[in-house]
């Protein structure tokens, strides 16, 4: 087993196998009772089990409730079962939904008020004062990289809105990124996963926010994604694959602190309009954005191309986007995933209202996403 050790800022043990220290490294740190926070399809299957059996001489209980879109009541059940077990810790085991939750959980077992009241644009945002309980997350599949963001991103139960929790108290004191655990995600999964770690990294590369070392990491990142994601989906058994996606991943979320894109507020109003995957949304999403685009940000979406092996102009980097998602098996258009053209005005508004496009590299107007929603579907 062959793990390496780096920290940006995060600590982050990266390889085959990885999962097999956290025991040691909870117990190195004083830690004896962890609450892992997973998902519900995660917590029925063997690899859950497994994981749990490695954490020798820790007194260890599953909170399996998280499921879709991360939700405030999701995170209050898990807030409620962390101060049930007298939790020192939380495992976050899962995708992005599973670990924004267990930031949240951990956050919100140590204090008061409503987790939303923590957002950071809500009106009487409340301050994060205390110590949160002892984070550490193990990703299970390669698109978010919320294993080292430091937000959770937790949506309204009701409304379906969704709010960000940004704080650096939130980043995990360490990651376990071990591409083994992705090896049974299905084809789908890989796919649309796949295409949120791509988009976060081209989105942040082409954020005209000034941040040189974000877009060397967000180059790189691209890089990666281009060179194994389509393997990854064919032979998922690919550990090389596996692990190419998981550091894109990992290095799209440490780049994205420069911020995103409009691919991204049109992926947020499909998630909250239709509960459309996020990842889905960004792959159906980002070649129609990048047309609009093209004229804005023609030098770097040409530096793009080229390292994506692609081509050498905006024009050959969005044809080749365009054929990837159709080798992929991903929509060319919103309505071959079932949207309808009455659902227009809807995707706007909460489009418009997304902070994301503020750092679009070219303004969009409400009138721009009515007419990139209207061309997408």
């Amino acid at each position: 087993m062959s793990i390496d050790k780096f920290s940006f800022p995060t600590t982050i043990h990266f390889g085959a196998g990885a999962r097999a220290l956290v025991a040691k490294h909870l117990a190195d740190n004083g830690l004896k009772r962890p609450l892992i926070v997973t998902d519900k399809g995660l917590a029925a299957l063997p690899i859950l089990a497994d994981f749990r059996a490695s954490l020798k001489g820790l007194e260890v209980e599953t909170f399996g409730g998280v499921f879709g879109n991360p939700t405030k009541s999701q995170v209050d059940a898990g807030a409620a079962a962390a101060r049930a077990h007298k939790a020192d810790s939380i495992i976050g085991f899962g995708g992005g939904a599973a670990l924004d939750v267990a930031k949240a959980v951990a956050l919100m077992a140590t204090h008061d008020g409503d987790v939303l009241q923590y957002a950071w644009d809500h009106p009487q945002v409340l301050p994060i004062k205390n110590a949160l309980l002892y984070f550490v997350a193990l990703p299970t599949t390669s698109g978010t990289g919320s294993e080292v963001g430091r937000s959770s991103v937790i949506s309204h139960d009701t409304t379906h809105v969704k709010k960000v929790i940004f704080n650096p108290a939130l980043l995990a004191k360490a990651v376990f990124a071990d591409p083994e655990l992705t090896l049974d995600l299905p084809a789908k999964v890989t796919a649309a996963t796949g295409m949120d770690a791509l988009t976060h990294n081209v989105e942040s590369y082409l954020s005209p926010a000034y941040h040189p070392l974000c877009d060397g990491i967000a180059l790189e990142g691209a890089r990666l994604a281009a060179r194994s994601l389509e393997k990854a989906v064919a032979s998922p058994k690919d550990i090389a694959a596996r692990s190419d996606m998981m550091m894109s991943s990992l290095m799209g979320a440490i780049a994205f602190q420069k911020d995103l894109g409009a691919v991204h507020s049109c992926a947020h109003a499909l998630g909250t309009v239709v509960d459309m995957h996020h990842g889905f949304a960004n792959a159906i999403m980002i070649d129609h954005v990048m047309r609009f685009n093209a004229d804005a940000a023609a030098e770097k979406m040409s530096e793009l191309a080229r390292v994506c092996g692609a081509g050498s102009t905006p024009g050959d980097f969005i044809q080749w986007l365009t054929a990837l998602k159709s080798r992929l098996g991903i929509p060319a258009k919103l309505g071959e995933a079932g949207v309808t053209k009455d659902k227009i005005p809807a995707l706007v508004a909460i489009a418009v209202d997304d902070i994301c496009h503020q750092t679009n590299p070219k303004p969009c107007t409400k009138a721009d996403f009515e007419k990139l929603f209207a061309d997408a579907i």
